[in-house]
C-alpha cells in the first residue's frame, strides 16, 4: 500500500542517493551545454554560407531536430545507430541527444544575434582587410552573443529539465533514482517531492546566476584583446 504520510527518517536516508542521481543530471546538462553552445554556433554559421548546398542541408538539419521530440531522437541514437556499428553508453547518448537538440534552438538564438548586428561591421571588417572568418571571431560574435545570453540561458536550464527522459535509456539520473527508490517501498511522496525541490532549486539558481551574467556583460559586445 501506497503511504500518503511524510516520512523524515525515510526521506534523510534516500537522500544520498537522490543526490548522487542529481550529480549525473548536473554532468549530462553541462555536457549537452557545451555541444549545444558550440554545435548552435556552427549550425548559424553553417546557414549564412554562401554555398546552397551547405546552407540548405543545415537548415534542413536544424529543422528536422526542432520539429521532433527528445524522446524520439533518443531512441534513435541508442537503438537505431547501433544497427550501423555505431555504438555508445546510455550516458554519452543521452548527452549527445540533448546537446544535439538544443543546439538546434541555440543556432536561432545566434542566428537572431547575429542579424541585430549592423550591415556596417562587416563592411568595416572588409576594408580593413580582415578575412571572413576573423571578423566572425572578433567583430560580430563578440557583440552578438551577449544580448542573447538570457534566451541561450533559458534553453539551458530547459535542458535541465529535460534530462529524466534519459531514464528511457537507463540512465541513472535525478528522476530514475526516485522511481526505483519508490519502487522498492512503495513510498514515492518523499523521493518524487524531492526530486522536484531539487529541480526547482537548481533552476531558480541558474536562472538568477544568468540575469547576473547577462547584467554583467556589455550589451555592445565583448571587448577582444
Amino acid at each position: 500500500m501506497i503511504s500518503f504520510t511524510w516520512d523524515w527518517s525515510y526521506a534523510i536516508r534516500v537522500m544520498p542517493v537522490l543526490i548522487d542521481g542529481a550529480m549525473v543530471t548536473l554532468k549530462a546538462t553541462a555536457a549537452g551545454t557545451v555541444i549545444a553552445v558550440f554545435g548552435g554556433l556552427l549550425f548559424a554559421l553553417l546557414r549564412r554560407s554562401g554555398n546552397v548546398f551547405v546552407s540548405k542541408s543545415a537548415g534542413f538539419f536544424v529543422e528536422f531536430i526542432r520539429s521532433t521530440p527528445l524522446l524520439i531522437q533518443i531512441y534513435f541514437v541508442y537503438y537505431i545507430l547501433p544497427e550501423f556499428g555505431i555504438r555508445m553508453t546510455p550516458f554519452l547518448t543521452g548527452v549527445i541527444s540533448l546537446g544535439l537538440h538544443f543546439s538546434s534552438y541555440m543556432s536561432e538564438v545566434y542566428r537572431a544575434g547575429i542579424d541585430g548586428i549592423p550591415r556596417g561591421q562587416w563592411e568595416a571588417g572588409i576594408s580593413l582587410g580582415m578575412t571572413k572568418l576573423r571578423i566572425f571571431k572578433d567583430i560580430i560574435v563578440p557583440q552578438a552573443v551577449p544580448p542573447v545570453i538570457p534566451a541561450m540561458g533559458n534553453y539551458v536550464i530547459s535542458m535541465f529539465k529535460e534530462t529524466p527522459q534519459l531514464s528511457a535509456i537507463t540512465v541513472l539520473e535525478m528522476m530514475q533514482a526516485a522511481k526505483i527508490i519508490g519502487s522498492e517501498e512503495f513510498r514515492y511522496l518523499e523521493p518524487v517531492t524531492m526530486v522536484g525541490v531539487i529541480f526547482l532549486a537548481l533552476s531558480l539558481g541558474a536562472a538568477y546566476c544568468i540575469k547576473l551574467l547577462s547584467r554583467k556583460l556589455p550589451m555592445q559586445g565583448i571587448p577582444m584583446k
